[in-house]
């Protein structure tokens, strides 16, 4: 599956839309990092389980029996979107399911734990989303040695070259993203593991911002655990981590005693998951897939994301060119190839806060926001926390040119008068 192969059919967009009951508002919604809108059919499946399956799993009597059934078919639903370009993808009882990245990344740091000793080294980065950072060095207290991958302040990239130093026959865990939720850019995940196994050290991939722009091929990454959120994938407000079944049978439970020697995901599921929440995620794949079959009939997995990639450069070209003809807009990070850039964009205003710039495009109902993000040590490490950190623009398939175009008209009357 190459997802940079060029599309041969372009995006039903009208079809797309209509999929996404929340777009029949009149704002034009840029601030979809933050959370996507979900899919109508995910709003359908969610309520369906709620009203025709509410009860607990395990028992004997039928509806019980059958919601078990449902979410078992659900997890596999899930798997088979992650698939790569041999068709290898994970096992249904591969996927842990929780609330959140954050709760789920803190889950993983508290099975890990037990079996860290003073020394240890875990390597995370000052780029991350906080849900991959804080509970890492909160393991400080255990005499783990924390040591940071730096953002690279030339290229605005986390570049391999920085991250060998730093690995060592004591390092046990290299925590890192796919995108930044700020920056925009893709890392080469498949690489940057490759080099983390060569020293036998793990690997936890923060794939939130990459997980719906792009396919999550990770089998052929070889990662050791992957977290990604439904609710920014046009799902329900739960998320998903892949935890490689070795992996996962080392891992201490953090269920309840007397589940002691349990294997599988449940082990990392204390008090159950969210089912209907679950149930309503299988609705993200088949929407995939019914995307795929408006191309090109089904034949190849991969089409959906390139056209959808193919949608999003579309996207991420025009308001780059058009970001880059003013003289007081900086784009925060590198413009990047538009095969590895993700829509979404950053950027600050010479003499501005970036707190000032959001309102701007409000009149025209536009929603698009300021701040950290959740990586306050990026903006930091950039610079920016006394200017409110940045302006984000994100973007997802399902947004226009038709919309970029209004953003811009706004954006162009709003700083202008800033300027006076």
């Amino acid at each position: 599956m190459n997802p940079e192969q060029a599309s041969t059919t372009p995006l039903p967009l009208d079809w797309v839309r209509a999929q996404f009951p929340a777009l029949a508002t009149d704002w034009i919604l840029m601030d979809n990092a933050g959370g996507s809108v979900p899919l109508g059919s995910v709003i359908d499946r969610v309520s369906h389980y709620m009203a025709r399956w509410p009860v607990q799993l395990g028992a004997s009597y039928a509806p019980s029996a059958e919601a078990g059934k449902l979410l078992e078919d659900a997890r596999e639903s899930l798997a088979a979107m992650m698939v790569g370009a041999d068709g290898a993808r994970p096992a249904a009882d591969e996927l842990v399911v929780g609330s959140s990245t954050s709760s789920l990344v803190s889950r993983l740091a508290r099975a890990i734990a037990p079996d860290l000793a003073p020394g240890d080294e875990i390597i995370v980065t000052d780029v991350d989303h906080e849900a991959n950072i804080t509970p890492w060095r909160r393991l400080a207290a255990l005499g783990v040695k924390l040591r940071t991958w730096h953002l690279n302040l030339e290229s605005r990239r986390l570049e391999i070259d920085d991250l060998r130093p730093l690995l060592n026959e004591r390092s046990r865990l290299l925590c890192f993203t796919h995108a930044s939720n700020l920056l925009g850019e893709a890392t080469p995940v498949k690489d940057i593991t490759a080099l983390a196994h060569k020293h036998d050290a793990r690997v936890c991939v923060d794939g939130v911002a990459y997980a719906p722009h792009r396919p999550l091929a990770v089998r052929d990454w070889d990662v050791d655990f992957y977290v990604f959120s439904m609710y920014k994938v046009y799902g329900p407000h739960c998320a998903v981590m892949f935890t490689r079944s070795d992996r996962l049978a080392e891992l201490n439970n953090i269920n309840h005693q007397f589940m002691d020697g349990m294997e599988g995901p449940g082990k990392l599921e204390p008090g159950g998951f969210p089912y209907e929440l679950l149930y309503g995620a299988a609705g993200v794949p088949d929407y995939l897939a019914e995307l795929g079959q408006r191309l090109d009939g089904g034949a190849d997995d991969a089409q959906p994301w390139r056209a959808i990639a193919d949608q999003e450069a579309a996207l991420s070209s025009r308001l780059l060119d058009y970001l880059h003809s003013r003289e007081d807009v900086e784009i925060v990070g590198s413009a990047g190839n538009l095969s590895s850039r993700l829509p979404t964009i950053s950027f600050t205003v010479t003499g501005q806060r970036s707190s000032a710039i959001p309102p701007l495009c409000e009149p025209a109902r536009i929603g698009i926001r300021w701040g950290h993000f959740y990586a306050p040590r990026l903006v930091e490490r950039l610079g920016l926390t006394d200017r409110d950190g940045v302006v984000r623009i994100s973007m997802v398939h399902y947004n226009t040119i038709d919309e970029v175009h209004t953003l811009i008209r706004s954006l162009d009357a709003g700083l202008d008068g800033l300027r006076g």
